[in-house]
């Protein structure tokens, strides 16, 4: 299952309230990737590929959701895994990362594991998509630091940065320009980005949550979708915020 990110970052609101965001995304030279490997709460992030087994994904956001940090939960999950010298499975927490490739994996494959964030990916063209995956949202993240609180990447209230969803389909770009998955026989392919956080929005943004199921050109439509998605979230606060934040359709005209 091609190549995936997981992301974890703290930032501060205007108002100077302190958060946690998480974020998966993925693509890959099959249809319906989003369906299998992307697991997000406000908690951890969870991406689960190559031999694909849903319930590391989903049983792994639960374990990080009940308190357990996420490399006891993978690695509990793996060791009672029959499968796993065929899995890759990789995530963050608040407080930490993991990364699993399986010896049977199929080539190239492999991972890199950083403070923040995790990239892995299989069947893919050469270790340079991982780099690439991982330099790319390096040079763009976003994590706040007791000290480096002034540096190029800290949150401070004047500080202006793309969202966390188009940051991440920027990196899988980054991968996919390097070779990304090798199957060039394979034309349907798919991607997929989620992201969740525990900022409270009167409108969930929509951006956060998308998918192109089946396409030949699946990060160029991911961006696109993303796009759309932005421009109709303006459009929408623009017409029905008042209507949002009082719960009530009688603050709007329509």
């Amino acid at each position: 299952m091609t190549f995936s990110i997981c992301v974890h970052e703290t930032y501060e609101t205007p108002d100077g309230t302190a958060h946690e965001r998480f974020g998966v995304a993925v693509t890959t030279r099959l249809p319906g990737v989003g369906t299998l490997c992307p697991f997000v709460s406000e908690n951890g992030a969870v991406a689960t590929q190559s031999l694909v087994n849903v319930d590391l994904g989903r049983r792994g956001l639960e374990y990080i959701d009940d308190g357990l940090a996420v490399a006891d939960a993978l690695e509990a999950l793996l060791n009672a895994d029959d499968g796993a010298p065929e899995r890759q499975l990789h995530g963050v927490d608040a407080d930490g990362t993991f990364a699993f490739s399986g010896e049977e994996c199929m080539g190239w494959f492999g991972h890199r594991e950083e403070d923040h964030f995790t990239v892995a990916g299989n069947l893919l063209t050469g270790e340079a998509v991982i780099d690439a995956t991982a330099d790319a949202y390096a040079d763009a993240a976003v994590h706040e630091t007791t000290d480096s609180a002034t540096g190029p990447n800290a949150v401070t209230d004047d500080t202006e940065t793309e969202p966390l969803a188009k940051r991440l389909i920027d990196a899988l770009a980054a991968g996919h320009d390097e070779g990304g998955d090798k199957r060039e026989d394979l034309a349907v392919q798919s991607a997929a980005v989620v992201v969740a956080s525990t900022e409270d929005h009167d409108m969930t943004p929509p951006y956060n949550d998308l998918r192109v199921d089946a396409t030949e050109t699946p990060i160029a439509d991911l961006q696109a979708t993303y796009d759309l998605a932005m421009d109709g979230y303006r459009d929408t606060l623009a017409r029905y915020e008042d209507a949002y934040e009082a719960d009530s359709l009688a603050e709007t005209d329509e």
